[in-house]
């Protein structure tokens, strides 16, 4: 004989007589709830809702923290971020894009001009400047390449000199017959080693001030005229990309680009502007400074060259002195005159 379940009150669910669940339990629970809390603790901060099983909400419990008798709702939401913070990756990419429209706009720009396509803005005074300073330049190499050269070949020499020298007057010591002979080309040799020496530093100074006027001086100015010619070619793409948006259709879409266009070209030609007024300011000083300091390392050369070979060893040296000469030990270049000013 089976036996009757017994009957768990948890699970039996109440239900009206028109078939709808009946929620007389779930009142009574709540008063009952009320009356167990504490003093200052009702069921407008604590509440708990339920929903019969065919609803679509699942049962929510709400709760809020209290300060000072009164509940603080704390409210969430998607965080958003202000505009000032923008993402290290975006800002990249945006400069890579921007770098390589540039890229591309000057290169079309170069090739159009080579293949005669292209028109470019000249500046007929500052090219000639320009031209006239690069000739210059490859000359002034040119004497120091041939400096160099006699100046090596004068210090094998005064090293012979030197070596003939202490020959002849060992010579001068063992051949007593010889004696006299051997003793004046010993002297004659040291003198001449001795001059040389002195010539040597005079050439070497004259190399090292034309070696700082050269591969300082006019290629920190070069370096100017680059950046100077970089700048033009940028102006002149963003230039033509202007006239041809101009010569195009203005409407609603080539309008903004055409306004684009035109700041972007007023940008590239204020900056060819001030690189072409910095390019002609610092051929005007190169100028003045080249003739200053080629003027004085000429004079010396002649002076020192015309003293040695006429055998004036006093005239040698007062050149010497006259330019702040002082002989170094060797191995140790003298100091260049423009590094000394």
């Amino acid at each position: 004989m089976a036996q009757e379940s017994p009957k768990n009150s948890a699970a039996e669910i109440p239900v009206t007589s028109n078939g709808e669940v009946d929620d007389s339990h779930e009142h009574g629970f709540n008063r009952d709830l009320k009356r167990s809390l504490p003093a200052g603790l009702g069921l407008s901060e604590t509440q708990i809702t339920s929903h019969g099983f065919d609803g679509t909400k699942e049962g929510v419990t709400e709760a809020g923290a209290f300060q000072g008798g009164q509940r603080t709702q704390t409210k969430s939401g998607p965080v958003i971020l202000a505009d000032e913070i923008k993402n290290p990756a975006m800002e990249k990419l945006e400069l890579v894009r921007k770098w390589s429209l540039n890229t591309y706009k000057c290169t079309r720009q170069i090739i159009s001009e080579k293949l005669g396509r292209g028109s470019r803005t000249v500046d007929l005074e500052l090219e000639a400047q320009i031209d006239i300073l690069r000739d210059n330049k490859k000359k002034y190499e040119n004497i120091l390449r041939l400096a160099q050269t006699l100046s090596t070949q004068l210090f094998q020499m005064v090293h012979t000199q030197r070596q003939l020298g202490d020959a002849f007057a060992d010579l001068s010591l063992k051949s007593l017959e010889l004696h006299e002979e051997f003793g004046y080309n010993a002297d004659t040799q040291k003198l001449l080693a001795k001059n040389g020496e002195t010539l040597l530093g005079a050439i070497n100074f004259f190399i090292a001030s034309v070696n700082t006027l050269v591969n300082k001086t006019i290629e920190d100015t070069l370096m100017t005229v680059k950046q100077y010619e970089s700048a033009r070619i940028e102006y002149d793409a963003y230039r033509t990309d202007l006239e041809e948006l101009n010569l195009g259709p203005r409407d609603a879409n080539t309008l903004p680009k055409i306004e684009q266009s035109q700041h972007l070209f007023q940008a590239h030609k204020e900056k060819y502007d001030k690189m072409r007024n910095d390019v002609s300011i610092k051929l005007k000083f190169l100028e003045e400074n080249k003739v200053k300091v080629l003027h004085n390392q000429l004079v010396l050369f002649h002076n020192a060259i015309a003293a040695y070979f006429a055998g004036n060893q006093k005239q040698l040296e007062q050149t010497l002195k006259q330019f702040h000469i002082k002989l170094k030990t060797p191995g140790v270049d003298a100091p260049s005159w423009l590094e000394e000013q």
